[in-house]
């Protein structure tokens, strides 16, 4: 059993990761063995992704100390928080695919940016691309117009050299002769 100043102490190293975690998914992890539970946290930790074991009570406490508010109705049973950081679509892929392998953990809520979640919408979220596929995505399609202008500019000029040869070789065939 815990000394209350261990609780304490576990209650504020909670407090800071969620006041980093812009993005939390509270999770219920029954039916996880310990084989399955170390590599869903290795695919989280690959993810850059915490994911923290936690008893009720104390999230309880810690959310409330964060003034994380709405999640507390989803604390019961067997807790596990995902604390993502800025992307919260790698978080979300992680735990759908692995619920889909292994039939666990299952999503209770999440909340990003504040903003409070569904289970099936983290689970629409891990269909999206990611932060860096769309930022690529994004690239792309401005490229297109800059390479295509780029392009006739490149013409413009290679035509431009073209009639100026043209001009030297006129001339130089008049002064010879």
């Amino acid at each position: 059993m815990r000394t209350k100043a261990q609780k304490e102490e576990l209650v504020g190293a909670l407090v800071g990761r969620l006041r980093r975690a812009p993005t939390l998914y509270v999770t219920d992890f029954t039916g996880l063995d310990v084989a399955r539970m170390t590599e869903l946290r290795r695919r989280f930790r690959a993810a850059g992704v915490e994911y923290v074991v936690v008893k009720n009570t104390l999230a309880v406490r810690a959310l409330a100390e964060a003034q994380v508010a709405g999640l507390e109705a989803f604390l019961g049973g067997p807790t596990a928080l995902v604390l993502a950081g800025a992307d919260p679509v790698a978080a979300a892929r992680v735990l759908t695919d692995f619920a889909k392998e292994h039939e666990k953990p299952a999503v209770r809520a999440g909340l990003i940016d504040g903003r409070a979640i569904t289970p099936e919408e983290v689970k629409y979220l891990a269909q999206l691309p990611s932060k860096l596929e769309l930022l690529a995505q994004l690239g792309g399609t401005l490229q297109g117009p800059m390479a295509g202008f780029a392009g006739a500019l490149n013409g413009l000029l290679y035509m431009m050299v073209g009639a100026l040869e043209a001009l030297h070789r006129e001339r130089s065939q008049s002064v010879a002769s």
